[in-house]
């Protein structure tokens, strides 16, 4: 339970507005992000539309764990912000994603959409089936391995020990080096792009 709190937390909001206030919007919104960023945990923020000309707007910020947004959910300053948009923007839906999965996003950094740039959307996450065999190949490794070592280093052991010491120790491993480092490796895969070109040496 610990170690999900530690993880980043990254929540999505859609939101929407009349699309002649546009320029009122995006104040609005770089204001709620100068604010956040005074909040210890803070690590990053952006905001698409759905389209050039559009009043759909998503908007993505990201803290360093669970109490971190918290702090930033529940301060006064965030309930000020929420509140100064009442009667110009409408909260349509709002998604937080943690653990394993969020391994699986695209990353995203801290960027300030230019309202004449033409917004990208984000691409989607990858299909579930992708994911599950990118979570077997970390996994089957790691597994095959903790099993051979416990079997020969403590053999004695009872299999309920011997199975409490390999998911404290896999759990770790699995999210923090193997998971982060194959999804990075299969990330053109998981995504559906062609596989990078190898320049020989």
């Amino acid at each position: 339970m610990t170690m999900t709190h530690a993880m980043p937390v990254t929540v999505a909001v859609a939101r929407r507005t009349d699309p002649a206030r546009t320029d009122e919007m995006v104040a609005w919104m770089r204001a709620g992000t100068a604010l956040a960023e005074a909040f210890p945990g803070f690590l990053g923020a952006g905001w698409v539309r759905s389209a050039p000309g559009s009043g759909e707007w998503h908007m993505l910020y990201r803290f360093a764990d669970h109490e971190t947004l918290r702090r930033w959910e529940e301060s006064p300053q965030r309930h000020w912000w929420l509140a100064s948009a009442q009667g110009i923007v409408e909260h349509t839906r709002v998604e937080r994603r943690t653990g394993i999965e969020g391994w699986f996003e695209p990353p995203r950094e801290h960027v300030v959409e230019p309202v004449s740039a033409e917004p990208t959307v984000p691409p989607p996450s990858p299909p579930r089936w992708k994911q599950a065999v990118t979570i077997w190949l970390a996994f089957f490794p790691l597994s095959l391995t903790a099993t051979l070592l416990t079997s020969s280093f403590i053999p004695g052991v009872p299999l309920a020990v011997r199975v409490l010491i390999m998911t404290l120790t896999l759990t770790p491993l699995m999210t923090y080096l193997v998971l982060p480092r194959i999804t990075r490796a299969l990330g053109w895969w998981l995504h559906g792009q062609r596989a990078p070109r190898r320049i020989p040496r």
